[in-house]
């Protein structure tokens, strides 16, 4: 029997990728950041990082470029390349869980077994902690108001609501590009720095590395606007924009988690 996700090129539902030079030039400009940044972290100058980092953003865009032309092939994403895809895009949350889960590891470790380094308390001697209810309460209400709004965007996309999705998915941005400027100044007024301890190590890893996803998800979902307005998702076809939801919505859950643990578990007058 015919199997009606065939395309009129093969006679199987998969898509073979054209090859593509841009897994290799990542991998080198890797390569490069890591390179680069072991320099500078021992006095060196900034020019390899800065370099490889240049390489990086280039080589990813033009991978995100082709993936995109790729998407906009008709019959190219068959329904089994779409299952798929959304197999790969939940197997790389489980791995992105995975990559928190060590940062979290090491918090409740120190935490809940001070070490001598840390006086046998927790947090540290000498540490003043951040209030939860300042910067980081708010940062909290901008990212539970971007799931709302982009799970509003999703919705308008299934009704076919264009107007809807180009709204909710430039709030969504807009949104992301406040809670890393609130972020940044919430660094700012901190009153400890990334060398001064385990407090301060484990704090801006777990936190710092949150705020580079937000900054991906934003550009993620940034880049979904621009399709949108180019009409290039329709409520039957739309994978990437999936994808880059789920990705935000993963990004929501790890704050709430970093918020109860680091910030409010962690205040001092709780701890003390």
């Amino acid at each position: 029997m015919e199997n009606k996700s065939e395309t009129p090129e093969h006679k199987h539902p998969f898509h073979l990728v054209d090859p593509s030079p841009w897994p290799l030039v990542t991998s080198l400009a890797t390569f490069v950041v890591t390179v680069g940044a072991v320099h500078f972290f021992h006095g060196g100058t900034k020019i390899t990082l800065i370099v490889g980092l240049l390489m990086l953003l280039a080589s990813a865009g033009l991978w995100w470029r082709d993936v995109i032309r790729e998407s906009n092939t008709k019959g190219i994403y068959t329904t089994t390349i779409q299952t798929g895809l959304r197999t790969g895009m939940v197997l790389f949350i489980c791995s992105e869980v995975m990559f928190f889960v060590a940062f979290f590891w090491a918090y409740f470790d120190a935490a809940i077994f001070p070490k001598e380094a840390t006086g046998g308390v927790w947090p540290p001697k000498g540490v003043e902690t951040m209030d939860p209810f300042h910067l980081p309460y708010f940062n909290t209400l901008l990212l539970l108001a971007s799931g709302t709004t982009v799970t509003w965007a999703h919705h308008a996309l299934l009704e076919g609501d264009r107007k809807g999705v180009l709204q909710g998915l430039g709030l969504t941005v807009i949104l992301g590009l406040v809670f890393t400027c609130v972020q940044a100044m919430e660094y700012s007024h901190a009153a400890f720095s990334l060398n001064g301890g385990i407090y301060p190590t484990t704090f801006y890893l777990a936190t710092g590395f949150h705020g580079l996803h937000v900054i991906i998800g934003t550009i993620f979902l940034g880049v979904c606007w621009l399709r949108a307005w180019r009409n290039e998702f329709t409520p039957d076809a739309h994978i990437g924009f999936e994808a880059a939801a789920w990705y935000w919505h993963f990004v929501d859950v790890v704050w709430l988690f970093l918020f109860i643990s680091i910030y409010w578990w962690g205040y001092t007058p709780f701890m003390g």
